[in-house]
């Protein structure tokens, strides 16, 4: 009865070791694919990184104006002006502002030839400022802004006078331009710039009415702004 009850015991020896060795590679094998599971996420985070930080994705954000939000304002009252801030604003896909007078000028209003026209009486007096009809909506949001008139007596028409006051340039950057039949920019940037405080003014220049949108898009990509237009 010994010998019997020692050969029985010696089989549930080896019965129970067997089962516990089961267990501990079942155990294991949970082991190695929790690790598996836990590289590949790591991997897809690494993966997700790579991908917000990659290079081409912020140029593309500068291209679509995400981080630079560009302003093209211009007064036309002939068209002529028009068609170079529309180049400008359609070659940096920027927004377009036109400054419309609350009483917009005739022919007769226009006339440089008569010492009575609205305009002469207006270029005579330094501190006529013709209403605006209407306002920029959120002007804070712009970082760049583009400022395009017609150059009327050596000067920017009073109406750029009443636009710049309107608006608190502070911390923008200002790119003035003019369309004429010969005068160049002349002073009537900077005495524009004279009439804000806190913006950086850059020099104006002189474009022609005939520019074409090439002969545009080289000049504001040289402006060295950081900013392409196309």
């Amino acid at each position: 009865m010994k010998k019997i009850a020692a050969v029985l015991f010696t089989v549930l020896m080896v019965i129970s070791l067997t089962a516990c060795g089961g267990g501990k590679d079942s155990t294991e094998e949970r082991i190695s694919d929790t690790g598996s599971t836990a590289e590949n996420t790591s991997a897809e985070n690494d993966s997700t990184e790579k991908i917000s930080s990659d290079p081409s994705s912020e140029s593309e954000n500068n291209a679509n104006g995400s981080e630079t939000n560009i302003l093209v304002a211009y007064f036309s009252a002939t068209n002529t002006t028009k068609g170079v801030a529309e180049h400008i604003a359609n070659g940096l896909n920027a927004d377009l502002y036109e400054i419309v007078p609350e009483q917009p000028y005739t022919d007769a209003d226009l006339n440089y030839h008569d010492d009575n026209s609205r305009s002469t009486i207006e270029m005579n007096d330094p501190t006529a400022r013709p209403a605006i009809s209407g306002s920029v909506d959120n002007m804070e949001k712009y970082n760049i802004v583009f400022i395009g008139y017609p150059i009327w007596w050596g000067e920017a028409p009073r109406i750029l006078s009443t636009f710049v006051e309107s608006y608190d340039f502070s911390g923008k950057t200002i790119v003035p331009f003019c369309t004429s039949g010969g005068s160049g920019v002349g002073s009537s940037a900077t005495n524009l710039e004279a009439l804000t405080g806190g913006a950086e003014w850059l020099a104006g220049t002189r474009l022609n009415g005939g520019s074409s949108r090439d002969e545009i898009a080289e000049w504001v990509n040289g402006l060295g702004l950081g900013i392409t237009a196309e």
